[in-house]
């Protein structure tokens, strides 16, 4: 019996997956824990509408995280902070007050996506990758300067 998986089913599948089973399995098991239903001709044409549907919104995405890369890409982040002899700061830039920075210019960036090493402990320009998209990576260039 050709059956549509709902869920993931250990051992059978994964979700969206048209699976032959038994036709007690499916009666006894994957039907009454509503795990799967009949491979009808409606449910393949819902599962290939959601596979669709599902396909244009992550190229939409990718190509929402493309622009805003590229905008970043351009844009160059000035935050002032106390500094010592040297260029050296009194503590450190993180990426929450990069994303912080980032929010007041009405672009809203999670600060976990920001990948920085080490926090910034010098004055000048240092760039920043930021990681929108897992196909997608833009360079934010920060600039740290001195706080009077």
């Amino acid at each position: 019996m050709k059956v549509v998986l709902l869920k993931d089913v250990k051992g059978q599948g994964k979700k969206g997956e048209i699976k032959e089973v038994s036709e007690g399995y499916a009666q006894n098991f994957l039907f009454a824990q509503g795990l799967a239903a009949p491979a009808t001709q409606g449910a393949v044409k819902t599962l290939d509408n959601q596979k669709k549907a599902e396909q244009r919104r992550k190229e939409q995405e990718k190509a929402d995280a493309q622009a805003l890369g590229e905008k970043l890409n351009e844009l160059t982040v000035t935050i002032k902070a106390k500094a010592g002899e040297g260029g050296r700061l009194f503590g450190a830039i993180t990426s929450k007050q990069i994303a912080e920075v980032l929010e007041k210019q009405k672009i809203v960036i999670d600060k976990r996506k920001i990948v920085l090493e080490d926090p910034i402990r010098t004055l000048g320009v240092t760039k920043v990758p930021v990681k929108l998209h897992s196909e997608v990576t833009a360079t934010l260039s920060v600039q740290v300067t001195e706080e009077k």
